[in-house]
């Protein structure tokens, strides 16, 4: 990245680390159950909800705790349920007429963070029925409103529960891109083990290193607060504790419900001191290929680690002695070396591999071209890297058994 790129980056980051403490972030409340729903509702008095969830969700059955329980309390609802992984405009369009044609007052996104971010951009839509979601990408584009917001994530992962983000998939481009402001955050967080039982184990693992990653970006960057280095190391803690748990024993509510904080943790790490060049090589393998978020954020979380180099090794040692991997006299280079092998080990214990077959060499300096701008300037990672340098990475995951150096 040349030097004029740099300095506009580095005082544009330094800008909104000094805005922060200043910014109207907010944590949702926190609920344990679908059971208490109802009350939410009457208490916001809302009539009608329309909940946003896929058709595998649905199909397992995970939402007929929830559906019960309304019709139980005489609470009409609609259901949604055709969002995609990498949710599209035509989602937002289709569940938003649901919305409209019902006469909802109350929206509630089950599901991973496909289906909460189809909720949160409906919700946009509908606070600014004018403006197409393309016109909201960026940041601080909303400033109104939303329906009453409710969000029941079923993986440990996203943590989109917490955050003022919202990613959607352009239906005609495949351009993917994030909309985020305040009026995002979910009002209420329902954080409820039994909706994640059935959770398969290769998507309970996938979407438990989605939560990793964020927690780690959020730790290593720029921005951080004292709150959010809390919050990421907490979150380090308890997925290194749980996650294999809740892996090889699906029914380990206790390992549930704490992936389910850690995700938590680590949504509230990143809302403020955001990801990096992880999560937008991610969105860029999403929006084109389709690959699901969480396992593109596995196989490039080692990586790029090592691409950061030095700079990032005594951040990286504070979280290897959180993750009960490293002792606290370790040398910080030893420690980052060592946090970076049991991230390999856990790829391997999961059968993630190190590779995207998906990826065309031809499609390269596209992907690296939406990187570098959803990146830059936005997120305020330990070394900056331009389109050219983002680049390697795709080529690495093509075929890789090497880490890349930039």
């Amino acid at each position: 990245m040349n030097k004029a790129k740099k300095l506009y980056c580095r005082t544009f980051q330094t800008g909104l680390k000094i805005a922060l403490p200043f910014l109207p972030y907010r944590k949702p409340e926190v609920i344990g159950s679908v059971k208490t729903i109802p009350d939410i509702l009457k208490k916001r008095k809302c009539s009608h909800a329309l909940i946003i969830t896929d058709t595998g969700i649905r199909n397992l059955g995970l939402t007929k705790r929830l559906e019960n329980v309304l019709t139980k309390d005489g609470i009409p609802f609609c259901i949604y349920d055709k969002t995609v992984a990498n949710p599209t405009t035509a989602n937002v369009a289709e569940a938003l007429e649901m919305y409209l044609s019902n006469g909802c007052d109350a929206i509630i996104g089950f599901g991973g963070g496909s289906s909460m971010d189809c909720a949160k951009a409906v919700g946009a839509r509908i606070a600014k029925p004018k403006q197409s979601l393309a016109k909201m990408k960026g940041i601080l584009k909303i400033h109104k409103k939303l329906p009453l917001l409710i969000a029941i994530p079923t993986t440990a992962g996203t943590g989109s529960e917490t955050t003022l983000a919202a990613v959607i998939t352009d239906a005609e481009t495949r351009h993917k891109y994030a909309i985020n402001d305040f009026p995002l955050i979910p009002r209420y967080a329902v954080l409820d083990p039994k909706v994640t039982l059935s959770l398969p184990p290769f998507i309970t693992a996938t979407t438990g290193m989605d939560a990793l990653t964020h927690a780690v970006e959020a730790y290593i960057g720029k921005s951080t607060t004292y709150g959010t280095r809390k919050d990421a190391l907490l979150a380090v803690k308890l997925i290194f504790e749980n996650i294999d748990k809740a892996y090889t024993n699906g029914s380990d509510i206790d390992a549930r419900r704490n992936m389910l904080h850690a995700s938590f943790y680590a949504g509230c790490a990143f809302t403020k001191s955001y990801v990096g060049y992880i999560h937008a090589v991610a969105h860029s393998l999403g929006g084109e290929y389709n690959v699901p978020h969480g396992l593109a954020n596995a196989i490039l979380l080692p990586f790029v680690l090592e691409a950061y180099g030095p700079c990032i090794h005594k951040k990286l040692h504070h979280l290897a002695v959180a993750a009960g991997i490293s002792a606290k006299d370790t040398p910080y280079d030893a420690a980052a070396g060592e946090f970076i092998e049991a991230i390999k080990a856990m790829k391997k214990r999961f059968d993630i591999g190190d590779t995207v077959k998906e990826i065309q060499e031809a499609d390269i300096p596209k992907l690296s071209h939406y990187a570098d701008k959803e990146a830059n300037p936005l997120y305020p990672v330990p070394v900056l890297m331009d389109a050219e340098d983002l680049e390697q990475f795709y080529v690495t995951l093509m075929d890789s058994d090497e880490s890349v150096t930039i």
